[in-house]
């Protein structure tokens, strides 16, 4: 084995650096972080997916991606969307295509359930916190080849990613007052025209 000598490090300090945040919290005592590192998830379903837990709390991401893998709630595709197949359960998010991104899920959700830990950790409330930042970044392509007709070989690659998720306690989701929850819902003109027109029908 090579010996590396000491003053190649100080040459190069970078490597022996210890990686940060992409976001560093204003109260940290209030905020809990995780993080996975070249995680062999692909990159493009990872970052819709963690695109699409901004704001959230932990409570409801944690129900979301089980939801995800379960197929009853669809993570929408607003960058990385072509070829992608349209649901009607995108309708939620205001988009027209989206996926069920699995396995992108799967680690999505250890992640949140280790900030849960985190936060049990640190005394602070569960269920008061929301996911202040979330991001996915491109981790470095593993390299592998495959062999095409006519003796050529192709690049055959894996998109890894980083995910990032850094959690705040805020407020404490608050339910409607039963006023608003019986207030009438608002008609749509279109609606109200068609009942105009029925009533007008049966008083002839």
């Amino acid at each position: 084995s090579m010996v590396i000598p000491r003053s190649l490090f100080a040459l190069h300090p970078v490597q022996i650096k210890m990686t940060r945040y992409a976001f560093e919290p204003s109260n940290a005592a209030k905020t809990v972080k995780t993080r996975g590192s070249y995680l062999r998830v692909h990159f493009k379903n990872t970052r819709e997916t963690v695109n699409a837990l901004r704001g959230m709390h932990l409570r409801r991401a944690i129900k979301f991606m089980e939801n995800v893998k379960e197929q009853k709630e669809i993570v929408p595709c607003t960058r990385y969307r072509y070829g992608v197949g349209r649901h009607a359960q995108c309708k939620a998010w205001g988009s027209v295509s989206g996926r069920w991104p699995k396995k992108s899920a799967e680690f999505v959700l250890q992640l949140l359930k280790n900030a849960e830990a985190n936060a049990e950790a640190k005394s602070l409330d569960v269920d008061a916190l929301v996911i202040e930042r979330a991001q996915a970044n491109q981790a470095p392509k593993l390299r592998r080849r495959t062999y095409r007709a006519h003796g050529r070989i192709n690049p055959y690659q894996s998109s890894p990613s980083h995910i990032e998720i850094v959690l705040t306690e805020g407020s404490v989701a608050v339910p409607k007052p039963a006023e608003e929850a019986d207030r009438p819902k608002k008609k749509s003109m279109k609606k109200a025209k068609a009942e105009r027109r029925q009533v007008g029908t049966t008083s002839e």
